[in-house]
């Protein structure tokens, strides 16, 4: 119980959380002045979903979780599970893109715009954009960007400096894993751009690069990688044993995401798709959002 109550920390990582939730309240209090009622509840539903995502991730940056993982990798390797997986899966759920948009005056949100939809000057802007929010970028990215803080040269160097450790670690699992995230849970206004079939694939193929990863650092490895490690003052528990218990946590944290996701995946294609849709847009084919669907959505935003 002391380890819970104990070594909490003040990082300014809490003002940053603290603004974001700030900028959404007024967005969606902006919102909800031309909305439906129905249209602000559903809102509110959604925002609760992206607020234990930032108390998760809040968890993970001051909590004693990050003191602990300075001294033992498996507590590390929970703390990368939370932030990688499970904050995004949050956050993406919680679909907070157009209230932080209207927490903007309406004079700087079109400028905003109308520079990023319209100018010339930001045409590099929207490819890069286009680039980023592609479904292999994403998928790529995940897996190289979780695969690359575990090599021992950059995961020691997050180690000795706390600001790449929470700002570019922390903020590159947020980031990818957003990302990642996007292209399986709708997040309105955004919907996944590819069907059952491609989504299926990602998750098995992010999946068994996580296991290999686990199993480098545990059945297949024969020493500690990270020499941080060694040495610990009042640690006893041997580093390589530390390692191994770290590798087997993500080895086993894959079932808790990778099989639910499969299984609304699987679910939603039942359900929702005919057996030629199925075959046509949720195997081979991206889903696209008809003319009516569309409609809709822009009719909700503006209400």
């Amino acid at each position: 119980m002391t380890s819970l109550l104990h070594h909490w920390s003040l990082d300014p990582f809490i003002a940053f959380v603290a603004l974001t939730v700030l900028a959404h309240e007024l967005g969606l209090a902006r919102m909800r002045a031309n909305a439906r009622p129905a249209s602000h509840q559903r809102r509110r539903r959604r925002s609760w979903y992206f607020y234990a995502g930032l108390a998760l991730l809040l968890v993970s940056v001051v909590s004693p979780l990050d003191y602990w993982s300075s001294s033992y990798f498996y507590v590390h390797m929970i703390d990368h599970v939370i932030a990688a997986f499970y904050v995004p899966m949050l956050i993406v759920a919680g679909a907070p893109w157009l209230p932080l948009l209207f927490a903007l005056p309406v004079g700087a949100r079109r400028k905003v715009g109308r520079f990023f939809y319209l100018s010339r000057r930001a045409r590099f802007l929207r490819g890069l954009g286009h680039v980023i929010r592609s479904p292999l970028f994403a998928v790529i990215s995940f897996n190289v960007v979780m695969v690359g803080w575990h090599v021992p040269r950059l995961f020691e160097l997050s180690e000795s400096n706390n600001f790449i450790h929470v700002w570019f670690m922390h903020g590159s699992f947020l980031v990818a894993g957003t990302l990642f995230w996007l292209q399986f849970i709708p997040s309105h206004p955004m919907k996944p751009a590819r069907g059952a079939g491609w989504q299926i694939g990602a998750i098995l193929l992010t999946n068994v690069v996580m296991t290999l990863l686990a199993m480098s650092m545990s059945i297949l490895a024969t020493a500690s990688w990270y020499a941080n490690y060694s040495h610990v003052p009042g640690v006893t528990l041997s580093p390589f044993v530390d390692q191994q218990i770290g590798g087997a946590i993500l080895w086993v944290c894959g079932d808790f995401w990778a099989l639910p996701a499969l299984i609304l995946i699987v679910r939603r294609l039942l359900e929702h798709a005919r057996p030629v849709e199925i075959i046509d847009d949720g195997w081979t084919g991206r889903q696209q959002m008809s003319v009516d669907e569309f409609r809709g959505v822009a009719a909700d935003d503006s209400r």
